[in-house]
This record gives C-alpha cells, sequence and structure tokens, in this order.
C-alpha cells in the first residue's frame, strides 16, 4: 500500500512539473505574439493620415497589366479614365490577350481621354510576362510616378489616384495601399477576406516601422526612378509573382515607405471563387517569400511560428488539465489566452474600422484559430520553391 501511494506520489509531482512546463511555454509564446501586436500593429491601429506630404501633386502613370481581361476591362477603364487628377495617363498593357480584349479597346480608344493602350506580343523564356509588361510600361510612361493596379481591381473613388499620390514627397518615394476583396457568401470568402485583413495588418505595420517587406501590386505606387535605380526587376526576372513584394525587399528602405490607408485609396478586387485557384494562388505568393530579406523572413517566420505555438500549447494544456483534472493549469489556460484575445481583438478592432471593415469583427476568434490551421498546413511552402509559371493565373 505504501509502495503505490509513494508512485502515486511520483505520479502527481511528475504531472506539476510537466503542467509548469507548459505553462511556461505558453506564456513565452503569447508574449512573443504581444510583442508583435504592441510594437508593430498600434504603429497602424494609432496611424493618422494627416495632411498631404506634397505640396503639389507629380505627373502618374497608371500601369494595368491585362491577360484575358475584357470583362473586367469594361469595368475598370471608365472608373480609371475618370479619376479626377490634374495630370496622368493609363496604359493598359495587354499581353498576348484572344478574348477579344483587343478589339473592345481599340474601338473604344478615342472616347476614352487618358487610356493609352499596348499590345505585348513577345514572349522571352528568361523573363515572366507580367514582368515584361511591367518593365514595358515603365520605359514608355510619361510621367515620373507610376502606380499599379489589375484589371479584376476597381478603385472605391475617383480620387485614388490623388489619394495615394498625396503621400509621395522627397524623402517617400513608395506608397503601399490596401486592396480588399469584394464579399461574398461562403467560407472560402471569408477565409480570403481575413488572410488579405491579416496581410495587410502585417505588411502596413511594418512598412510604418521601417521594415517594409511587401505590397500589394493591386495598389502599389513608386517613382519611375526608384524602379530602374534598383535595375527593375532584373535579379527575379525569371520568377513568377514579385514584382510586389520581392521588388519592395530590394527597393525599400525604412525611410523611403509610405502608406495610405484613406477611404478614396482603397481598390477593391474579384475574389477566386474556389479552393482549387485559391490554393495555386498561395503557392506562388509563398514561394516567392524565399527571396525575403532574412530580417524579414526572421520577423514574419517568428510570428507565424508562435501563433502555431499558441494553439499547439495552449491544446495541449486543454488535453493534459483534462486528463489529470488539474484546475490549476486549466485557469492558466485561460488567463494567458483571455488576456491575448482582449489585447488581439481591441487592436484588430480598430485596424478593421480603418480598413473599411474587411472581416466582421465577431468572427476574429474563429479568424485566430483559422490561421492556426493556415500556417500549419500551408508553412512549409515559404520555404519551397516553385517553377515560375507562364501564365497570369
Amino acid at each position: 500500500m505504501t509502495l503505490y501511494l509513494h508512485q502515486d506520489d511520483k505520479i502527481l509531482q511528475l504531472s506539476s512539473i510537466v503542467a509548469d512546463y507548459l505553462l511556461f511555454a505558453l506564456a513565452a509564446f503569447v508574449f512573443v505574439q504581444l510583442c508583435y501586436y504592441l510594437f508593430f500593429f498600434t504603429k497602424l491601429a494609432f496611424y493618422e493620415e494627416g495632411a498631404n506630404y506634397g505640396n503639389e501633386l507629380p505627373g502618374v502613370t497608371v500601369l494595368v497589366c491585362a491577360w484575358n481581361e475584357r470583362e473586367n476591362l469594361t469595368e475598370l477603364i471608365p472608373l480609371l479614365d475618370a479619376q479626377d487628377y490634374p495630370e496622368f495617363e493609363v496604359i493598359l498593357l495587354d499581353d498576348r490577350s484572344d478574348d477579344g480584349s483587343e478589339e473592345f479597346i481599340r474601338e473604344h480608344i478615342f472616347s476614352w481621354k487618358h487610356i493609352r493602350y499596348m499590345r505585348i506580343n513577345d514572349q522571352f523564356s528568361h523573363i515572366t510576362p507580367k514582368k515584361y509588361a511591367l518593365t514595358i510600361g515603365m520605359r514608355q510612361a510619361k510621367y515620373p510616378v507610376a502606380l499599379m493596379t489589375d484589371a479584376d481591381c476597381r478603385p472605391t473613388s475617383n480620387h485614388w489616384i490623388t489619394a495615394m499620390t498625396s503621400r509621395v514627397n522627397q524623402e517617400k518615394d513608395i506608397v503601399l495601399g490596401f486592396s480588399p476583396y469584394i464579399k461574398e457568401r461562403g467560407l472560402l470568402n471569408w477565409f480570403i477576406r481575413c488572410e488579405t485583413f491579416y496581410a495587410a495588418v502585417q505588411y502596413l505595420s511594418f512598412a510604418l516601422a521601417g521594415f517594409t517587406y511587401m505590397g500589394v501590386g493591386r495598389n502599389i505606387l513608386y517613382k519611375r526612378s526608384v524602379f530602374f535605380a534598383n535595375k527593375g526587376f532584373y535579379r527575379h526576372k525569371n520568377i513568377y509573382g514579385g514584382d510586389d513584394d520581392i521588388f519592395l525587399n530590394e527597393a525599400s528602405t525604412r525611410t523611403n515607405t509610405a502608406i495610405s490607408i484613406a477611404e478614396e485609396s482603397l481598390v477593391y478586387s474579384v475574389p477566386k471563387t474556389s479552393w482549387q485557384s485559391w490554393y495555386r494562388q498561395k503557392q506562388r505568393h509563398m514561394s516567392v517569400s524565399t527571396f525575403y530579406r532574412m530580417r524579414n523572413k526572421i520577423l514574419l517566420g517568428l510570428l507565424s511560428g508562435a501563433h502555431i505555438a499558441v494553439w499547439m500549447s495552449g491544446i495541449a494544456i486543454l488535453i493534459f488539465g483534462l486528463i489529470t483534472r488539474d484546475i490549476y493549469i486549466l485557469q492558466g489556460l485561460g488567463i494567458l489566452f483571455a488576456a491575448r484575445w482582449i489585447i488581439q481583438w481591441f487592436l484588430l478592432f480598430i485596424i478593421n474600422n480603418k480598413l473599411d471593415k474587411t472581416v466582421e469583427w465577431f468572427t476574429f476568434l474563429f479568424m485566430d484559430f483559422a490561421f492556426f490551421i493556415y500556417y500549419l498546413v500551408f508553412g512549409f511552402l515559404t520555404f519551397t520553391r516553385r517553377k515560375p509559371r507562364k501564365t497570369w493565373n
């Protein structure tokens, strides 16, 4: 009998040690996440756009790359042509479209005031089609500032160019905008909007902290002088993607990047409608991240890694606490997650309001768990280099 009691004491003592280690690990991972929230994300949460940086608005060339986008162009071109801005042009870069895009544009080109059309028939093995098209557009542009968007995008106002360009001055060469996705029904659409929102929270916050690592090609601006000073896309010309993140990893500094999140600066995009097409898109995005600066890899890796670790250690503590009926470890679990969720919800709620309420606030907790699954399943793709694709999708 004494032996059994002695063994029970050892088991209880071991359980107590395991519980302490689990709680300590969880607290450490929560601390890492909260450092990001309190040091980086607060910069965006309490960011005020303020007055325009520049005294004069420079001439702007808007570049739109398109591959079989006739239906989208019929909606986008009138919105771009109607922009209220003193001096601008729009160059449509048509990459070998065979859906009637060329016929539509040539039929209506004289009814638009600011539209220029360029048909690109060449294709080269050493450079991807979109980067080649953008390079041609940069060379042919009339104005010193280039503003990029995609054919499936829709500016929310006729002051989009003004809202983006007003952040440019002698020190600010790059402006990052936000491009949310149109809200539709379904789990895929909800997750796409969540992922887009949280990605924006990261890249906009990091830019404000002087650690710019990406923007989105659907809504990004930079001076053409910066493009040519960094040799354009030369160092990654054969990598499909990267025109909006690998390039910024090379061209951005701690002081030359601004952001614009005013309502007039938003550009909405048409989301993917199938899990397969979304999966292919994420494969491409994650594969180019392997070319980021090491500091950016570390910062992003720690953030996603801590997210995974918080949930894994939390689930382990929950299972262990239920099996051992240890009320103290369950209380510790509850306190740590509650503190984390309160800070997380508070800051994301503020940022979400600034970013046109992209995500329903009451789904933040579900979003938190969804990202745990997302990072766990797709995280390894960030270290996988994919073969460059030769199509736009």
